[in-house]
């Protein structure tokens, strides 16, 4: 009777745990939670992103064309952009996703879905992958669509390869791990906002034309509005005017026209100022023994010392730098060319944790000045996001531009001046250039338009970069626009135009969103030199280590076992 009684007793809990066992995994379908015990938090959402989940009030869709069998590295980046969509949804369930695999269906069905991919920018990797000691090539789409109502955003998921540097693809697939919450969350944000922001390009000094700017505007007018503003249409610039970008002028600025700007920014006003100090370039060194660069006459130097900064009259040199083509010689009927390093044109690293600059990859300028920051009457924040890197020099003015350099091997014992600034954030109260000398005439035009003269400026930001060309793209002779940060000779994309969308997302980002940029997944990487020195070590550990505990533990309990029933 008593065993009869045990044997019912351990039937019903065993069938009240396997209940229970199945009541957890019926409702984990439809509750996610999870403990972050990573060391950078990588599972947490930051509180920005918190806020902006929580104002959702409507269906935000997900389409991930990242399903199918992977490499382990695309794998990492699905299962983590999996989980940080069950995060968010978790947040709030309006947050829909699902996975799609673009390489389903028959060849027609996978061909007419590559095109409407196509439609909408959306171009496949092209990875190579070892199957079975053959190597075969598999296309990936590593893009997020998502859908609000009518809108549509895309989101490529997958960083540039880092240039240059060692372990450049596992680089990459970890700061696009790291960069997901940001991505995501930035096009929420954009695809949900009922307003455009307005970012105008200054005219009218010879800035760079609508066709060198074409790249950056196409990437903008997604989501913002963007035109052109001449200072002598206008009495003043309004403050719709989102963000100014002052684009490699090349005139003077007249008085009325700085105090334009300058009242633009004490009433909260962000620019942007890509300046070329020296007039120098490529084009104008082609067929001359030698050229000497000289000053813009832009009039400005007096408004930027106000400000807190000065572009300097000189040029970086950087031994990491992109390179450029020079005839070695004659092969049959034609020329024969080397691609040979040019110091004036930097490829920099970002080295900053800031937001704009944070697992960006290299970006190129081409005759960059250095820029130097100066104390002001006011607490201005400066932040250095571009700088030279451990080997480089400055050139000042004169100078005299020629290719014999070239035919040399670099010193580097005279590259001794190390992280020259040459893009630089500024954020704070800016005081007015024209404090104690404003004229009637200026006084007058105010008043007319109903604006009181500032000293002072509201809390705002603005950035200086010392190359105006950072923002430009080429037009090729046919017409056909290059992507900005193209590098004809190198055949290579640089990453001038994240580098400004950043920039500008900064500037206007009220809610803090772009702060989840700052995310960092630390990448540990297998130290595969000492692990194929100690592989047999660790086999044998791996194999004889479990065995013994398990002997242990049948000796200990077998003996446990003597004693109590021996008593």
């Amino acid at each position: 009777m008593f065993n009869q009684t045990n044997r019912t007793q351990s039937i019903l809990n065993l069938s009240l745990l396997l209940g229970v066992l199945v009541a957890i995994n019926f409702l984990s379908t439809y509750f996610y939670k999870h403990l972050d015990l990573t060391q950078e938090k990588r599972y947490t959402l930051t509180p920005a992103t918190h806020r902006l989940l929580s104002q959702i009030k409507d269906v935000v869709y997900v389409k991930v064309l990242l399903d199918g069998d992977f490499p382990a590295g695309f794998k990492r980046l699905q299962t983590a952009t999996r989980e940080m969509l069950d995060g968010m949804r978790n947040e709030n369930t309006y947050i829909q996703y699902e996975f799609e695999n673009p390489a389903l269906g028959t060849k027609e069905e996978i061909n007419e879905r590559r095109k409407e991919l196509a439609k909408d920018g959306l171009q496949p990797l092209n990875l190579r992958v070892k199957d079975n000691n053959e190597t075969k090539e598999q296309l990936i789409y590593p893009f997020a669509v998502i859908n609000f109502g009518m809108r549509k955003s895309v989101v490529n998921l997958l960083e540039n390869q880092m240039l240059a540097e060692p372990g450049g693809d596992e680089l990459a697939l970890n700061n696009s791990v790291s960069l997901l919450e940001y991505k995501l969350a930035n096009a929420i944000q954009k695809i949900k906002s009922d307003v455009k922001r307005n970012i105008l390009f200054l005219e009218g000094h010879g800035e760079l034309p609508v066709a060198n700017t074409a790249d950056i505007e196409k990437n903008l007018r997604q989501f913002y509005n963007t035109g052109r503003i001449n200072l002598d249409s206008v009495t003043q610039i309004m403050k719709e005017v989102d963000v100014l970008i002052v684009a490699k002028p090349k005139t003077a600025f007249d008085e009325k026209q700085k105090f334009k700007l300058d009242q633009y920014v004490m009433n909260g006003g962000k620019v942007i100022w890509l300046i070329d100090r020296l007039n120098a370039d490529l084009d104008s060194m082609t067929g001359k023994p030698e050229f000497v660069p000289v000053d813009y006459p832009l009039n400005l130097e007096d408004m930027f010392f106000k400000y807190g900064f000065r572009v300097q009259p000189d040029l970086v040199l950087d031994l990491e730098c992109s390179k450029i083509p020079l005839r070695v010689g004659q092969q049959g009927t034609g020329a024969q060319f080397e691609l040979f390093p040019w110091y004036y044109h930097p490829i920099v690293a970002p080295t900053s944790k800031h937001p704009i600059v944070k697992s960006l990859n290299r970006v190129n300028l081409l005759f960059p000045s250095s820029i130097d920051t100066i104390r002001t009457k006011t607490d201005i924040k400066k932040t250095i996001l571009l700088a030279s890197s451990s080997y480089s020099r400055l050139q000042f003015t004169p100078i005299r531009l020629n290719f014999e350099m070239l035919r040399y091997d670099a010193d580097p014992s005279k590259f001794n001046k190390p992280h020259q600034p040459m893009a630089v954030l500024l954020e704070g109260n800016f005081p007015s250039l024209f404090e104690n000398r404003v004229g009637a005439e200026m006084t007058a035009s105010l008043q007319q338009m109903g604006q009181a003269y500032k000293n002072y400026s509201q809390p705002t930001k603005m950035l200086v970069v010392s190359d105006g060309d950072v923002t430009g793209n080429m037009v090729a002779s046919d017409g056909t626009i290059r992507p900005c940060g193209y590098n004809k000779y190198m055949k290579y994309v640089f990453a001038n135009r994240d580098f400004m969308l950043n920039a500008i997302e900064y500037l206007l980002d009220d809610k803090g969103v772009i702060e989840a940029r700052t995310r960092d997944v630390k990448l540990r990487m297998l130290d595969v030199t000492r692990a194929n020195a100690e592989k047999l070590k660790w086999q044998l550990l791996n194999i004889l280590l479990p065995l013994a505990l398990l002997g242990a533990f049948g000796l200990g309990y077998n003996y446990w076992r003597r004693r109590k029933y021996a008593r």
